[in-house]
């Protein structure tokens, strides 16, 4: 693959990472370090005008909508969260793949249609404050990073809305997933500018990666 201008791309952490990897190893893009141990914050790749770095989720979108990174690589929870101003999305990668949803605990027999007015422990304000709209329900929201299902059982929360991979954490916190709010997967985000200012390189990856990406959707 034949890249001419300059390009960073910006990668999210964890899961996605795992999964990323073997895609731009597919497409000729390689890490001249471990992205794991490096200690680099901008990491060279074995073509010359191709940084990657990698950040947190949330900080993706942030950094492709600036112009700071010219490509990026994020779930799209992110993109519900945060939004897509100054950004194209071109191409679902169909890697991470897992639900955004809303759950409660199982023992809990009001239906959640039946509510008007429901406590929601979150990351995904945004989501689940337009979520409850929609439905017409008032929601409280409590905002938190982590251990979602701890909050119904202490009483903090009677909901909650996150990712919903296997559903086991859930099951084993006497939990059920509730609602679907949108079926989520990673997908290639682009800065407007660069789209414009280096389109033949951004569009080389483009295409390069929708080969890859195409015959793996096709087999499933």
């Amino acid at each position: 693959m034949k890249i001419e201008h300059n390009l960073t791309i910006a990668l999210t952490k964890g899961r996605i990472l795992e999964e990323t990897l073997p895609l731009l190893a597919a497409v000729g893009i390689k890490p001249l370090e471990d992205l794991e141990s490096s200690r680099k914050l901008i990491v060279p790749t074995n073509l010359p005008k191709v940084d990657l770095v990698v950040l947190r989720g949330t900080d993706v979108p942030t950094y492709v909508q600036h112009g700071a990174a010219d490509v990026g690589i994020v779930g799209k929870d992110m993109l519900l969260e945060y939004g897509d101003t100054g950004i194209y999305e071109p191409l679902d990668l169909g890697i991470a793949r897992c639900r955004l949803m809303t759950a409660g605990p199982q023992s809990d027999a009001e239906p959640p249609a039946m509510r008007r007015r429901v406590r929601v422990a979150t990351k995904f304000l945004n989501v689940a404050r337009n979520h409850y709209s929609r439905k017409g329900i008032h929601a409280d929201l409590i905002k938190l990073y982590g251990s979602m299902e701890l909050a119904p059982l202490m009483g903090l929360a009677d909901e909650i809305v996150d990712i919903v991979d296997t559903g086991k954490t859930l099951a084993e916190n006497g939990m059920v997933p509730l609602e679907l709010i949108a079926e989520i997967s990673s997908r290639l985000i682009v800065n407007k500018a660069s789209m414009r200012t280096r389109h033949g390189s951004v569009q080389t990856l483009i295409g390069a990666l929708s080969e890859v990406v195409s015959p793996r959707e096709a087999r499933k």
